[in-house]
């Protein structure tokens, strides 16, 4: 049987990081165990698994390898990664106030202001870059630090180091939504952070065909009570899809070599057309946060490109978007396939107008989420429908 080995580098991690042979058969892969309960030999004694909302063994399998992956002590595996947000949320009491990035995934910003604002939560959007203001508004009332690094859509960067010491500072629990780098590139516990958030649906899984969230912590303590709120509360993630997302970390280090290849590609090309205007990919030294970038994420910068046209305009964008043939017009990002969004129209379309205007997401942005094709094949697609 093998054990969980904290010298195995990352490569190896993704494939045998908390993992064990099946102890019955001795199959590979741990099984979907297909099942809602579990026999007993008598009342309340039991081998560990009594009911899958509490616990399920392949779900277990998939917690074990987040938690290796991520260099962190516990996993949770979530029906999405709202579900997982929502459980750090669940934290908090009504007077509570959270300080978040001003830039954010359009369903976390939804579920920030529509939904716990509700519940007497106080919200504070800044950019994380001007720590000064960042610091200025932390009260006796903030419990929560909640920060996107690269952001959703316009690949703003947070030093995750910076945040944390000033979190720590202030006794504040610091969560860092890890989607668009991936373990691969970024590790946040290592960092500082206290909670690290996935939307598996995207990266982790990589393939499109499930949708799944994930927390992954170093304090045992926390890790125990975030995993009281998920069973309490029910937003566990299924056998099936818990087995598609472990299948899918076992080449998440392949597959982010070629996303981060082919991302570094597509945003150097968009970067010197003659139609597009700026271009939003950490890997360009154009970036604003490309030191930040080149210091905490380790391997690459991601598979995830925005970028806008010169003339500015929102039907240039949709014209683009609809002469695409390889890329896919779709939501989601982070499986094998290309896709194009428009953030606008599609993502944050739940984020009023004005204040995407005031982050700076425009009608004519596009987001790409640049797949493991040939990178020939991708710019030769994006060359016919810049006309």
């Amino acid at each position: 049987m093998k054990e969980n080995l904290n010298y195995m580098k990352f490569n190896t991690k993704t494939i045998h990081g908390g993992q064990h042979h099946d102890p019955s058969t001795g199959a590979v892969m741990p099984p979907v165990y297909q099942t809602s309960t579990f026999v007993q030999t008598s009342p309340g004694v039991h081998s560990g698994y009594e009911y899958s909302r509490a616990a399920n063994p392949t779900r277990t399998a998939l917690e074990n390898a987040l938690a290796s992956i991520e260099n962190g002590t516990r996993g949770l595996a979530f029906s999405s990664g709202l579900a997982a947000t929502d459980c750090v949320l669940k934290t908090l009491k009504p007077g509570d106030e959270v300080i978040a990035m001003d830039d954010l995934y359009g369903g976390t910003y939804r579920m920030f202001t529509r939904i716990y604002q509700d519940y007497e939560i106080k919200f504070h959007f800044v950019d994380m870059n001007d720590l000064e203001k960042f610091k200025s508004l932390f009260t006796e009332n903030t419990k929560l630090v909640w920060v996107e690094t690269p952001t959703n859509p316009l690949m703003k960067l947070a030093d995750i180091e910076a945040i944390a010491k000033i979190a720590k500072e202030k006794k504040v629990l610091f969560a860092v939504d890890n989607t668009f780098a991936t373990p691969y590139l970024q590790r946040p516990l290592d960092m500082g952070a206290d909670i690290v958030m996935h939307s598996a649906t995207k990266y982790l899984g990589g393939h499109s065909d499930v949708i799944a969230g994930a927390l992954i912590v170093k304090d045992e303590a926390l890790g125990e009570k975030l995993h009281f709120t998920q069973f309490a509360t029910g937003a566990t993630l299924g056998p099936q899809d818990s087995y598609l997302v472990l299948r899918g970390i076992k080449t998440l280090h392949l597959r982010m070599q070629r996303h981060c290849e082919n991302g570094q590609k597509v945003a150097e090309y968009l970067n010197s057309h003659s139609l597009v205007d700026k271009v939003f990919y950490p890997g360009l030294d154009s970036h604003p946060f490309y030191n930040i970038a080149k210091k905490q994420m380790k391997g690459g910068f991601g598979g995830m490109v925005s970028f806008t046209f010169k003339s500015g305009k929102k039907e240039d964008a949709i014209k683009f978007l609809e002469n695409l043939k390889v890329f896919t017009l779709a939501e989601s990002l982070g499986g094998v396939e290309s896709l194009a969004n428009h953030p606008a129209l599609m993502t944050h379309a739940s984020i009023p107008e004005e204040k995407r205007k005031e982050i700076g997401i425009s009608d004519d942005l596009v987001r790409l989420s640049v797949g493991v094709e040939d990178a020939e094949d991708l710019i030769a697609d994006l060359e016919q429908a810049l006309v």
